[in-house]
């Protein structure tokens, strides 16, 4: 697990050669556009500043790596060394097909589940089954937060939410401090990033 001031370091390294990969890359930009570029630069730098230690960075590696346009500045970033280049995306397309055929069988086997849901649950039991349906929800809502969270069990779910919502502090704070810098520096001089 990488300590905070070391991740801060390697984001802001990543991020900004990210951001000058995209700018040297396409000069007439929209707002649209940059924000989207900014957003994908800092994604990206997050996950490879993780080395491909966590599934949500390689779930964000991944994603970005399926647009062709993309496939430079992911390579780029990762730098030559990265663990990401050796594995594969071939297994995460077969665990997905296995995921997808067994839905089909859990759901030719849930015309019982539905019936009992039916009937409602029991009596003596009504605490916990709101309870479990509770977790059951916010379960299904971390799963959609968390990239590559639909394909995780629910103890590998909290630690990789976990993980990714320091990393997430991570590059807030480093964003937050070059929009400060930004500000004190067009503050002093209006040309410079006017």
């Amino acid at each position: 697990m990488h300590t905070s001031s070391k991740l801060t370091k390697e984001f802001t390294k990543k991020w900004v050669k990210g951001l000058q990969i995209c700018c040297s890359s396409k000069k007439n930009m929209d707002v649209l556009e940059r924000k989207k570029k900014i957003k994908l630069c800092a994604d990206i730098a997050l996950a490879s500043a993780k080395n491909a230690t966590t599934s949500w960075s390689i779930a964000l590696i991944s994603e970005a790596k399926k647009e062709g346009e993309n496939e430079i500045l992911v390579d780029n970033l990762l730098g030559p060394e990265s663990p990401f280049k050796q594995q594969k995306t071939i297994p995460l397309m077969s665990a997905c097909h296995k995921r997808v055929r067994s839905k089909k069988i859990l759901k030719r086997s849930c015309s019982v589940g539905q019936r009992m849901k039916k009937m409602g649950p029991p009596k003596s039991n009504l605490a916990i089954y709101i309870a479990k349906t509770l977790v059951k929800k916010r379960t299904q809502v971390l799963q959609r937060l968390v990239p590559g969270g639909e394909s995780m069990d629910e103890f590998s779910l909290i630690k990789e939410a976990l993980d990714y919502i320091l990393s997430l502090r991570v590059q807030v704070d480093v964003m937050r401090s070059l929009a400060h810098a930004a500000e004190v520096s067009n503050q002093s001089d209006p040309n410079v990033f006017g």
